[in-house]
């Protein structure tokens, strides 16, 4: 699987805003590569993919999910921000690498 660099910013998604669930947008194009991967695997809950993120040096796994501007989102954990000493507005580099299952 490929690996794909790309910078976005944090958000905090509104409708757990109270619990503070931090996200970043997948790029359109990172977002329909994996559309295309999702396409050719039988379905998951929530149409989400595994992954592996890496932010400086934080690497974890977790699972992206579609959205509904077309565009997947990725959740930052919390010990990853704290880490990495960023939040919700500031500009991430992530590497991403689909996990295949």
């Amino acid at each position: 699987m490929d690996d794909y660099e790309f910078s976005a910013e944090l958000w905090i998604w509104q409708a757990r805003q109270e619990d503070g669930w931090t996200f970043l947008s997948v790029p359109d194009e990172v977002s329909e590569e994996i559309r295309a991967y999702a396409a050719s695997r039988p379905p998951t809950g929530f149409g989400s993919v595994r992954v592996s993120v890496t932010i400086e040096d934080s690497t974890w796994q977790t699972s992206v999910f579609p959205g509904d501007s077309g565009r997947y989102a990725l959740p930052i954990k919390k010990a990853v921000r704290r880490a990495q000493g960023i939040e919700a507005g500031d500009v991430a580099t992530v590497r991403l690498r689909i996990i295949d299952s």
